[in-house]
């Protein structure tokens, strides 16, 4: 058997799932992501920053560090180094540590906006969480799936607003609010979603006709999209059901959390996949 060197070990720890190293450390990563976060919501308290700001100062720094060389090590045992570097996950552990590094050379007294954006940047490290839970990833999937089908609705419902606020735009004016066609479209969008600000609203009979055709058209094609993500969730499923299969009987179908095979009972191993 061949000896792991050390820049295979720590790619089995910090890229590998299937291993009680690599479940472990994945779990500790999780804590760390939520404790980090914890401490940028707690340091937007004006009272808790104002007593407890220099001890969240440092344990935002301690994070920092601690996921500066998380993505140091994922760099260097990663096969393709720039692959990993311009992945989604790459880019977002990136966002996740860069903001406490450039706060430092960004002065607070002139650009403090700035540096309030950039410790908020932080909360960008739940997205690093994504990657350890398989039902994010299948959510994920699903959602890639079914791109086409969403961008062709949402371009059907833009259209829809197009032609609803143009309609507004013509029949109520700029005396009742509707100043431009793009605003007009904003109040359909808005009504469409059955959100409703109320700061815009039709004064005349016809304009609250075609108010009332929006929102009826707003309920009719609100579950659309739900339909399509759930037929491609429901795909998904199907096929890591699929995958697993039982090395006794060779039936397949099987859930990924499954002990015994549904068939003939002998207990599932981690292999049978």
């Amino acid at each position: 058997m061949l000896k792991l060197t050390i820049r295979q070990k720590i790619y089995k720890v910090i890229f590998e799932t299937d291993t009680p190293l690599g479940q472990r450390f994945d779990i500790w990563l999780i804590y760390a992501i939520l404790l980090s976060v914890l401490a940028v919501m707690l340091d937007s308290i004006a009272h808790i920053h104002n007593q407890y700001g220099r001890w969240l100062f440092r344990i935002e720094w301690l994070f920092t560090i601690l996921f500066s060389l998380e993505y140091l090590l994922r760099i260097y045992s990663s096969p393709k180094p720039l692959k990993y570097i311009f992945s989604f996950y790459g880019i977002v552990d990136l966002i996740s540590i860069i903001p406490s590094y450039l706060a430092l050379v960004i002065p607070e007294a002139s650009y403090w906006l700035i540096v309030r954006l950039l410790r908020v940047l932080r909360i960008f490290r739940i997205l690093k969480m994504v990657r350890y839970l398989s039902e994010a990833n299948l959510l994920l999937r699903s959602i890639y799936q079914s791109r086409r089908k969403v961008l062709v609705f949402f371009s059907a419902v833009l259209v829809l607003s197009v032609i609803f606020g143009s309609l507004m735009f013509l029949v109520e004016g700029p005396e009742h609010g509707f100043t431009s066609i793009p605003k007009s479209i904003y109040w359909t969008i808005v009504t469409i979603t059955t959100v409703g600000y109320g700061d815009i609203t039709p004064q005349t009979v016809f304009g609250q006709m075609i108010a009332t055709m929006a929102m009826l058209t707003g309920y009719s094609i609100i579950a659309i999209p739900t339909g399509i993500l759930t037929v491609a969730i429901s795909s998904e499923m199907k096929k890591e059901r699929n995958n697993r299969y039982c090395s006794n009987c060779t039936q397949s179908g099987h859930d990924k959390d499954a002990s015994y095979c549904y068939h003939c009972g002998v207990q599932l191993s981690d292999s049978d996949s």
